[in-house]
């Protein structure tokens, strides 16, 4: 209770910061040595979008991983209105399709960039039960195995990066605290990807469960691997995104 009634006031915890710091806040200290390149995923709004103009501001070269390139194209317009210098890259990618997501980092591997940090943001609510290309639950193949893939094919590239500049690589997958409402019974692999009873609201947090189960394997396997590399996952608190405003019932309709 006491954590919650500091977020709420938005007092500032160990970092300095609290829920009322702004994104230019916490990185007016950043100072990039060298060129910085991020991947982000849902940059034409909310969240995503911020954090891109941001990042943009700072010096950081951005590559929009964008399933709506014309969303995109305004998001990249508005950042080098406040910032011409910006250098920002769009590619096409379908989260809930994985012959997208393969398709989006064979167009990366061809830039011959490097890759500092991957930002998992993308995501969607579907109030109403919805499958992807691949037949598969809409929710969880975008918001959880879209960003499996995609972290799996460009590992290698943060970690060949980071030991080649001796910069740390950066992984962030947005998760959200309603991971806290999957109830342990509910975590059927066969029941995420085929549900004989829909709510969108556990299927959204069975979503962000597994991006926090996904964050704890990788962050195993690169301390296994020795990478200067570290993975997070995040909870951003609640913003008025257009998963929230589109949907009313998000945070109340959880009736399992």
């Amino acid at each position: 209770m006491k954590e919650t009634l500091r977020y709420l006031v938005g007092m500032a915890g160990p970092s300095g910061y609290g829920s009322k710091s702004s994104a230019e806040q916490v990185t007016e200290h950043l100072q990039c040595s060298s060129p910085l390149t991020a991947i982000i995923t849902g940059a034409t709004s909310g969240i995503g979008e911020e954090t891109a103009r941001v990042l943009a501001k700072r010096g950081v070269r951005i590559v929009m991983a964008a399933r709506d390139m014309k969303k995109a194209a305004k998001v990249r317009e508005r950042i080098k209105r406040g910032g011409p210098e910006a250098e920002i890259l769009m590619s096409e990618i379908d989260l809930s399709s994985l012959a997208s997501v393969r398709r989006f980092c064979m167009e990366f591997a061809a830039l011959g960039l490097p890759l500092n940090i991957l930002i998992n943001n993308g995501g969607v609510f579907s109030p109403n039960l919805e499958y992807s290309d691949d037949k598969l639950e809409l929710t969880f193949a975008t918001n959880y195995l879209g960003h499996y893939l995609l972290t799996e094919l460009l590992l290698d590239k943060l970690i060949e990066t980071s030991r080649r500049t001796g910069i740390q690589g950066r992984i962030i997958n947005v998760s959200s605290v309603v991971h806290c409402w999957v109830k342990k019974d509910d975590l059927c692999f066969t029941h995420l990807l085929n549900p004989n009873k829909y709510n969108g609201t556990r299927a959204y947090a069975q979503s962000k469960l597994a991006c926090i189960l996904h964050a704890k394997e990788v962050a195993r396997q690169l301390k296994e691997r020795d990478a200067n590399v570290t993975i997070n996952a995040v909870h951003p608190g609640i913003v008025k995104t257009a998963i929230i405003k589109a949907h009313r019932g998000f945070i109340t309709g959880m009736n399992c």
